[in-house]
C-alpha cells in the first residue's frame, strides 16, 4: 500500500490535524461547487436563456471533466510531490471558478465547469492518500472522512449560504466565494502539509496497472451506479420543493441544510464502519438509499414527511468513504490512479443521475420521479457490490490451502 510507514498515535495527532484541515478545506470548495451548482439551477436557467432541462447539462460537464480529469492528471502526476500536486490542483479548480463567476453565455459556461472540474477527483484521490498516510493503519478509514467532513460541511454551510447569497445577490457570487476558498486551500497545504515525493520508480506505466485490475473496476462499478440515485434526487430537489412540495424558495437553504447534516453524520459512521467491516458498511448503505429514495415521491408533498427522507439520503450518500478504504486494499501499486478514479466513478454517477431523472421529468412524470429513478440505480450499486463479494469469496478460496484428507 502506497503510504508512509504507520506512526503512533501519541505523534499522529499533532501533525495530522493542522494538514486534514487544510485538505478539508479543499473538500469544502469542491462540496460547494458542485452541490450548489445544482441549488441554483433554477436562477442561473433563466439568465443563460435556457431550460432548467438543458441547464442541468451544465451539472454534467461538470461531472465530466471529473471522470476525464481525475485519470489524466493522476497519471501525469505520478512523479509529482503530493503536496506540490495537491497545490497545483487547488490552483487550477480556483481559476475554473473564477471564469465561472463571469461567463458571458451558456457555451461558456459549459466550458468553464468542465475545466473546473478536471481538478476535482484528483485532488480528493491524491487528498485521500495523504490523510491515510499521517495516521496508523486501523484509523486510514476516520482520516480519509475527517477529509471528506469538508465536501459534507459544505451541504450544510456552503451550499445553503451560497443558494441564499444566490438568491439575493446573484448566482454569480456563488462560484466567486469557491474561487475563495480554492485559493486560501492552495496556501494552507503550501503551510501544513508535509512534503511527499514519489516513490522510487513510480511512474505513470505503474499507475496504469489499475487498469487491468477487475477489482478495482468492480469496486469503482459500485459508486459509479450506485451513487447515481442520490444525485438523481438532489438534482431537482430545489425544482421539487417549489413546484411539487409548493413551498416557497426560502425552504429550499433548510432542505439542503437537512441533507448536508445527513451527509455529515454520515460520513463519521462511514468512517468508523470502514475500519471496523468494510463492505457490510458499503451494503448496508446502499440498501437503506435504495428504500429512502422509493419513499421520496411519496414524501415530496409536504417539508415534513420530505425532511426525514432527505436527511436519511444524505447519511447514505457517505458510502464513498469505506469504497475508498477498499480501492486502497485492491489497488496494488497504482494508489493514486484508483484513488482519482474513485471520484472519476461517482462524478459519472454525477451526470447519470440526472440525466436518467430529467429523461422521466421530460417525459412528464414530475419532478418527484427522481425518487424511482434513484432508487433504481442504487439498487444496481447493491447489485455490483454482491458481485465484488463472490469475486472476494473466489480469491479467499483460490488463495486457501488445500482442505486436509477426509475434511
Amino acid at each position: 500500500m502506497n503510504q508512509s510507514s504507520p506512526v503512533s498515535d501519541s505523534t499522529s495527532a499533532p501533525r495530522a490535524w493542522p494538514v486534514l484541515a487544510a485538505l478539508a478545506l479543499g473538500g469544502f470548495a469542491i462540496g460547494t461547487t458542485e452541490f450548489a451548482t445544482m441549488s441554483l439551477l433554477p436562477f442561473f436557467a433563466p439568465d443563460l436563456g435556457v431550460s432548467e432541462a438543458q441547464a442541468s447539462h451544465v451539472i454534467s460537464v461538470y461531472a465530466l471533466g471529473v471522470v476525464i480529469g481525475a485519470p489524466l492528471l493522476a497519471v501525469l502526476g505520478a512523479r509529482m510531490d503530493r503536496r506540490r500536486l495537491l497545490i497545483a490542483l487547488m490552483l487550477l479548480f480556483a481559476a475554473g471558478n473564477a471564469l465561472s463567476a463571469i461567463a458571458s453565455g451558456f457555451q461558456s459556461m459549459l466550458l468553464f465547469r468542465f475545466l473546473s472540474g478536471v481538478p476535482h477527483g484528483a485532488y480528493f484521490g491524491v487528498a485521500a492518500l495523504m490523510a491515510a498516510s499521517l495516521v496508523p493503519p486501523n484509523r486510514r478509514a476516520q482520516a480519509m472522512a475527517k477529509v471528506m467532513l469538508g465536501l459534507t460541511l459544505a451541504t450544510i454551510i456552503g451550499v445553503p449560504f451560497a443558494n441564499a447569497v444566490g438568491q439575493q445577490f446573484g448566482w454569480r457570487w456563488g462560484f466567486g466565494i469557491v474561487a475563495a476558498c480554492a485559493l486560501t486551500t492552495a496556501a494552507l497545504i503550501a503551510l501544513f502539509a508535509p512534503s511527499q515525493p514519489a516513490r522510487a520508480g513510480q511512474s505513470p506505466l505503474t499507475e496504469l496497472g489499475a487498469l487491468a485490475n477487475g477489482r478495482v473496476w468492480l469496486t469503482l462499478s459500485i459508486g459509479a451506479i450506485g451513487f447515481g440515485g442520490l444525485f438523481a434526487v438532489y438534482t431537482y430537489l430545489a425544482s421539487t420543493i417549489l413546484q411539487v412540495t409548493l413551498a416557497p424558495p426560502s425552504a429550499i437553504p433548510a432542505m439542503l441544510a437537512v441533507f448536508g447534516l445527513g451527509m455529515t453524520i454520515g460520513t463519521l459512521v462511514a468512517g468508523w464502519g470502514a475500519d471496523k467491516a468494510l463492505m457490510p458498511t458499503v451494503g448496508g448503505m446502499l440498501a437503506l438509499a435504495a428504500l429512502m429514495l422509493f419513499l421520496f415521491p411519496f414524501a415530496a408533498h409536504s417539508l415534513w414527511t420530505m425532511a426525514p427522507v432527505v436527511f436519511l439520503i444524505g447519511l447514505t450518500g457517505s458510502f464513498g468513504v469505506p469504497l475508498q478504504a477498499r480501492l486502497m486494499d485492491v489497488a496494488g501499486e497504482a494508489q493514486t490512479l484508483a484513488a482519482s478514479l474513485h471520484h472519476s466513478a461517482f462524478n459519472f454517477a454525477n451526470a447519470l443521475g440526472p440525466w436518467l431523472a430529467g429523461m422521466a421529468v421530460a417525459a412528464g412524470h414530475g419532478f418527484e420521479s427522481s425518487g424511482f429513478v434513484g432508487a433504481g440505480l442504487a439498487l444496481g450499486g447493491l447489485l455490483m457490490w454482491g458481485v465484488a463479494l463472490l469475486s472476494d469469496r473466489r480469491i479467499r478460496g483460490r488463495a486457501a490451502p488445500p482442505a486436509p484428507a477426509g475434511w
